[in-house]
């Protein structure tokens, strides 16, 4: 179902209208100019490829993004107290909000960081909350928290500023928040959790999925990009080594790579993208590292289901935004309940990302929803299952064609000195005619997002 028309889109679709249509082929080559790319490292091989993008923007009243923003404050504020509390005293555990059992089966959960409580107690510096708009109840809902490593956030900047010099007429016209300020507000809050030194973004290389990006964020932060081979820790401090081998103090790093390989020395032994001795800098309070390692337990999408108790335990208020109606078969209701109506559920794998280890009920023969039951039976804490969200449709001009297409939205939350919502994020829209699944991971592309007023 398409999104009911507004006041807004009418405005847009009147200037698109009178737009000499050559402009698109224009739109597209200045695009690959840039090289918008989001590569896969699949099967041993390295598959450098541009990603699908849509010239027709996905539109939010300001008004409309103002509850979203609220929401989502509230909801990664909860999250960073739930985080710090978890490490430290641990008391939402204790109070039986959430079973020990159950963090301690949280494949992000690291014990190791007990105790250990990072620069200005921050954890979720950079939040990806993905949402969908429910064509039922018209709200949005929140369907996954992304703590750890979230991307994709320099695709709408690079398409904002293509539509700045194919399109003018739209920022002449129409009343657009405008975004470039977003490496900036990373910028801040990298400066606010410095325990002194430069700043430094960390890419494990070219052949990562997202390397586009962290050369784009690092260019407008301000951040050098850096190597992990270009880092060095020294008696738990670390520093960059320049092109004339001088040793710069490092006071923060945005580190784009997973914790597993961030260490050789913590973690993974046979990382070849980590830095040697960059656990123990951290650990020494003589580095921070967004985002905090551990926060892994959080985007476990089991722990998802109590999020909506963490705000109401941690700020004694009722969630702003509302998550996707979630069962957990770890609780006997739950499971009953998903044994009896999975043929209309969506199963997930909790450890799983990306749109992998997703399971449409609706779409599973008979034998195979029989072997799932007998799969989550033997493994309940692996799956959570969700009533399946009929979210909106955006419009996409595909294969020079208005097409309705399944879209969802990954709104961008920065946590520094305060906390930030970007006023845009990341549209994501599926190929396929009738596809939930719209990672770019699985084939999907992407659109602008504008934050407007009449």
């Amino acid at each position: 179902m398409l999104e009911k028309s507004t006041e807004l889109h009418t405005e847009f679709w009147k200037i698109f209208d009178e737009q000499d249509r050559g402009k698109i082929n224009e739109f597209k080559e200045y695009m690959d100019k840039f090289a918008v790319n989001y590569n896969l490292y699949k099967d041993g091989n390295f598959i450098e490829q541009s990603l699908p993008f849509d010239i027709v923007p996905r539109i939010i009243s300001k008004k409309e993004f103002a509850k979203i923003e609220k929401g989502l404050i509230q909801r990664v504020t909860a999250l960073n107290l739930f985080l710090e509390d978890l490490y430290t005293d641990s008391r939402i555990v204790k109070d039986g909000v959430i079973p020990q059992a159950f963090i301690d089966s949280a494949s992000g959960y690291l014990k190791e960081f007990v105790g250990f409580s990072p620069s200005k107690k921050l954890r979720t510096h950079i939040s990806g909350i993905d949402l969908v708009k429910d064509s039922k109840s018209d709200e949005w809902i929140i369907l996954e928290d992304n703590l750890r490593v979230p991307s994709g956030s320099s695709y709408p900047l690079s398409i904002r500023n293509t539509y700045r010099k194919i399109y003018p007429d739209f920022f002449e016209k129409l009343k657009i928040q405008p975004i470039k300020d977003f490496p900036k507000i990373i910028g801040s809050a990298m400066d606010y959790s410095n325990t002194g030194g430069i700043n430094v973004l960390l890419t494990p290389g070219r052949f990562n999925s997202a390397y586009y990006e962290h050369s784009y964020l690092a260019e407008k932060s301000g951040a050098l990009l850096a190597r992990p081979h270009e880092l060095v820790v020294i008696d738990k401090k670390v520093y960059f080594k320049n092109y004339n081998g001088k040793k710069i103090l490092v006071g923060a790093i945005y580190r784009r790579l997973d914790d597993d390989f961030l260490d050789p020395k913590f973690f993974n032994p046979e990382s070849l993208i980590g830095v040697p001795g960059l656990i123990d800098a951290y650990l020494a309070g003589n580095v921070a590292l967004m985002n905090a390692i551990g926060n892994g337990v959080a985007d476990d999408k089991g722990i998802y289901y109590f999020v909506p108790k963490m705000i109401k335990y941690y700020l004694n208020e009722e969630p702003i935004l509302q998550n996707a109606p979630t069962y957990l078969p770890y609780f006997k209701e739950d499971m009953d309940y998903v044994m009896n109506n999975m043929n209309k559920l969506v199963i997930k794998d909790v450890a799983e990302a990306g749109g992998y280890g997703v399971l449409f009920g609706h779409s599973m023969t008979e034998l195979q929803i029989e072997d799932l039951k007998v799969t989550i039976k033997n493994n309940p804490r692996r799956f959570i299952a969700q009533e399946l969200v009929e979210f909106y449709d955006e419009k996409c001009f595909i294969n020079n064609e208005l097409v309705d297409r399944k879209a969802d939205f990954r709104a961008y939350v920065v946590m520094g000195e305060d906390v930030k919502v970007w006023q845009c994020g990341l549209t994501r829209y599926a190929l396929e005619e009738g596809n939930y699944l719209v990672n770019s991971s699985q084939g999907g592309g992407f659109k602008d997002t504008w934050v407007m007023e009449l």
